[in-house]
Order: C-alpha cells, then sequence, then structure tokens
C-alpha cells in the first residue's frame, strides 16, 4: 500500500513558489474541523458542485434563452468551459488546481436567469436599494443564501475563494469591493487566471453557438484575421472536410493558441517581476494575468465582430428586452404583495427587507422558473 503523502507535503513538493498553500489560506468565517485527506480548496470546490446555485445554472442563459434549444451553452456549460480552461492553465504553471477550480466553478453563481439583461434589470430596479452585482451576489449566495448545513449559513468557503468571487472581473464583469476581502489588494494567480479563462471560453463558445444558430456566418468571419488564418490551415491540411468538423477544429485552435499565449506570457511576467511567492503577487500594483500584445490585437477584431454581429443582433436584443420586462413586472408583483412568496423566503423579510429577499428570490431563478412564475402570475388560465 502507498504511503499517504500529507497535504502540506505534496504542495510544497510539487506546487510553484507563487502558488497559492492551502495551509496558508485566511480560513473560513466560521471555524470548522478541516477533513485529514482532503485540502480546504478540495472541500470548497465539492461545497460548489453539491449545491442548489450550481445545479440552477443548468437552465440559466448565457446568450440564448434555455428554450431556444438544446445545444446551446447555458451558464453550467460555460461554467465548466471555464473551468476547464483555468485548469490547464493553472497546471501548467504549477499553481493550485483545486483553488483554481474552486474559483471557476463559483464564479457565476450570483447571475440572474436570462443572462446579463437580467442583472441590468435587478440593478436598476435596486438603484435605491443597495443595487445588484452578481459577484456581490454570487458571495451572498455561497455565504448565506444556501442552506446546507446545521453548524453556520451558507457554504462556509475559505477566505481565497470568496475573494476569487467578489474580484471577478471580464470584458463582461465588474469586480466589487468589500473591506473585509482586502480591495487594496490583487487577487491570486489562481483568481487572475480565471477571469481571462472567463474571456476565452466566452468568444469560442459565443462563435459556436452564434453559428449554430444562424445569427452569425463564417463568410463574415473571413474578415477577422485570427479566424481566417485559422481556417486556411485547416482547409490546407483538411480539403475535404465537412463545415461542422472545419467548425470545430477553428474554434479549438482558437482557444488553443489563446491559452498557449496565455501561459507564455505569465511565465515572462513571472521571470520579469521575479515572483517568488504569492504574498508578492498579491501586493502588486496590477495584475499580470494577460495576453501577450499580438494576441491582443488578434482577438479585438474577433471582440468587435461577436459585439456588432450576436450581441446586438435584432433578435438577441428582443430577446433581452422581454426577459427585462418579465423581471420588472415580477419584482412590482412581490414586492406590492410578499405574501405571493413561499413561505422560507417570507421568513427573510424582517431580517434583509422586502426588496432585498425579492431581489435573491429572483435572482436564483432559473429561466424555466422565472417564466414559470409569469404564466402563472399574469396568465388567467394557468394554475397557480
Amino acid at each position: 500500500m502507498p504511503e499517504k503523502i500529507p497535504i502540506k507535503q505534496f504542495e510544497d513538493n510539487f506546487l510553484a513558489p507563487y502558488a497559492m498553500k492551502s495551509y496558508n489560506s485566511r480560513g473560513r468565517l466560521h471555524k470548522e474541523k478541516e477533513h485529514p485527506y482532503r485540502s480546504v480548496y478540495q472541500r470548497d470546490r465539492d461545497r460548489i458542485i453539491h449545491s442548489a446555485a450550481f445545479r440552477r445554472l443548468e437552465y440559466k442563459t448565457q446568450v440564448f434563452v434555455n428554450h431556444e434549444g438544446d445545444y446551446y451553452r447555458t451558464r453550467l456549460t460555460h461554467t465548466l468551459e471555464v473551468s476547464q480552461i483555468a485548469r490547464t492553465v493553472a497546471v501548467a504553471l504549477r499553481l493550485n488546481v483545486d483553488l483554481t477550480e474552486a474559483i471557476a466553478l463559483a464564479h457565476d453563481l450570483g447571475h440572474t436567469p436570462f443572462g446579463h439583461s437580467g442583472e441590468e434589470a435587478l440593478n436598476e430596479i435596486m438603484s435605491k436599494a443597495g443595487g445588484f452585482n452578481h459577484n456581490l451576489h454570487g458571495l451572498r449566495v455561497v455565504d448565506f443564501l444556501e442552506d446546507r448545513y446545521p453548524e453556520f449559513p451558507g457554504l462556509n468557503l475559505t477566505w481565497e475563494v470568496r475573494e476569487g468571487i467578489v474580484k471577478h472581473s471580464s470584458a463582461f464583469d465588474k469586480s466589487a469591493k468589500l473591506k473585509e476581502l482586502a480591495p487594496q489588494e490583487i487577487p491570486t494567480l489562481e483568481a487572475q487566471i480565471v477571469d481571462v479563462a472567463d474571456e476565452i471560453a466566452y468568444d469560442n463558445h459565443d462563435l459556436d453557438d452564434g453559428l449554430a444558430s444562424g445569427l452569425l456566418n463564417e463568410r463574415g468571419l473571413e474578415e477577422v484575421a485570427i479566424w481566417a488564418d485559422i481556417s486556411r490551415q485547416v482547409c490546407d491540411k483538411y480539403p475535404k472536410i465537412s463545415a461542422e468538423r472545419k467548425r470545430y477544429l477553428i474554434i479549438r485552435s482558437i482557444i488553443d493558441i489563446q491559452v498557449t499565449d496565455l501561459i507564455q506570457e505569465i511565465e515572462k511576467a513571472i521571470a520579469e517581476f521575479g515572483i517568488k511567492s504569492c504574498a508578492q503577487v498579491k501586493k502588486m500594483d496590477k495584475k499580470i494575468v494577460a495576453f501577450g500584445r499580438q494576441m491582443c490585437r488578434l482577438r479585438a477584431p474577433l471582440r468587435e465582430f461577436l459585439t456588432e454581429n450576436l450581441y446586438n443582433n435584432y433578435r438577441v436584443v428582443r430577446m433581452s428586452s422581454k426577459a427585462k420586462r418579465f423581471i420588472q413586472e415580477l419584482f412590482k408583483v412581490y414586492v406590492d404583495s410578499p405574501r405571493q412568496l413561499p413561505p422560507a423566503v417570507q421568513e427573510r423579510i424582517a431580517a434583509c427587507g422586502v426588496k432585498r429577499v425579492v431581489c435573491d428570490y429572483i435572482a436564483g431563478m432559473t429561466d424555466r422558473h422565472a417564466l414559470d412564475e409569469y404564466k402563472k402570475l399574469f396568465d388567467p388560465y394557468e394554475k397557480v
């Protein structure tokens, strides 16, 4: 029988000096006995996977509303793609994979139904009551709203995972500031990697979904250099390839070159700044996880193409506008008559206020749940 290697010894032997070691964690909100065979970040990752909020991501919109079709990405499949990309980078750099995965799997737990349009609607409605930020709401989910353990509210995650949730930032997400999570500090390399992995996943699965939906076409993409160059390479190597396989290979290759560039650029930055510890990373004045200049130049036209032809497509704009109206009307009904809320939800009103409780309730809905509630409340022939 092989000899067991203690977690501390394993991390000291195999992780880079600038990786976040689990035994250096700043701990949990509520003290608890740790597991002899699993690190604190392994436990965090598993708690996130088993949470109700994580399961609900399956029926929350990425770009296309859930009922548009089975093929399109959801928040759950997006989250898994982010986790896979982030894990690849973390392994290559000998970072803490468990911490990286935990942050990746939790980074969208605070998202509303109907994607960013749902978040915008709740933020507008709550503008005079604290607003709505999905990173802060994600922290509220794991700290308070998840109800699974008798000893404490929420999931009682470690400080570092909670920091990664709050400070998550990308082209679509704004990081939040919270005094208890040291807003003056740069997040760990593990958290920084998740931010960029999120952007890589977004761009490439939105390309795939956009092409599958017919809202995008390959003729337009031939004007985008990163797509055109790889398309030529694929056609030269496989002249008789089917259109579907060609599309898959192009998108796979775009992901690969971005991930490769990212790893190489992080390695250069670590050497350039002489980074020797996680503490040194956190004291820097800027994040060091970023693409190289050439890759940034290649990615910019692709982002512009997606914005113009997919996110601003009239069908997507219609879906977003309709989703906002659903949320606005649901919110008004619940606030005007809170007794229509489930009893367990009503119990939180005294402590949190009716608007925040309604906001929590709607934010936790899946697309399907929100649509069902809308029908129950507004369709006179629908059973309540």
